[in-house]
């Protein structure tokens, strides 16, 4: 009994030693792209595929520990796919990614996320508001988020949920052909996103 009380002592004190404080004053945070990942997963009646993309830029303001602004910028020519070992075939799906057909990275090489507003639910726990801009589109959206900031770090672990089709990305939604059938892509992909960022 005696050693549980100690290890629950020492876990404690661990939680509390690594414990995030929010500045109580405007601080801006720099996105650190080195150590933050983003995921996505796109779904289709036979199965689903999924990779990565870079984020190429950003930064977080946040005013006596409240979120009040930032944009993030993706990467879209960094495309990866993650689940095909076929080198032939990964690269057809990475490349019909970046055509026309989806994300046209040659016209739009980049993608952002503007903040407007995060709203705290309960310790950590965030709805984010923001414009999102796909392909020259911009279309507000609000997602959760877990977000821990202190003086010098800003930690966001979030899964977004876009409907590409808002974005002129119809190739293969049943939305807008009926007849699709089997071979129809949900309108729907995921974006799982950790973020880690620096204050100046």
């Amino acid at each position: 009994m005696t050693k549980k009380i100690t290890m629950g002592l020492v876990a404690a004190a661990a939680i509390t030693a690594f414990a995030f404080t929010a500045p109580k004053y405007t601080t801006t945070y720099t996105v650190d792209t080195k150590s933050t990942s983003a995921a996505w997963l796109g779904k289709k009646v036979t199965g689903q595929h999924n990779g990565k993309i870079s984020v190429s830029k950003g930064t977080v303001t946040a005013d006596h520990g409240s979120i009040n602004g930032g944009t993030v910028e993706f990467d879209m020519n960094s495309i990866t796919c993650e689940d095909l070992t076929d080198k032939e075939w990964n690269g057809k799906l990475v490349g019909h990614l970046k055509s026309d057909d989806f994300f046209s990275t040659e016209k739009f090489p980049t993608a952002k996320f503007e903040v407007t507003k995060a709203t705290l639910k309960k310790e950590n726990d965030y709805d984010v508001t923001g414009k999102l801009t796909i392909k020259g589109i911009t279309n507000e959206i609000t997602f959760p988020a877990k977000i821990k900031m202190d003086e010098k770090t800003m930690v966001v672990i979030a899964k977004i949920t876009v409907n590409r089709t808002k974005y002129d990305i119809k190739y293969g939604s049943a939305s807008f052909f009926e007849s699709i059938g089997d071979k129809a892509i949900s309108d729907d992909f995921e974006l799982d996103v950790n973020l880690v960022a620096s204050a100046k």
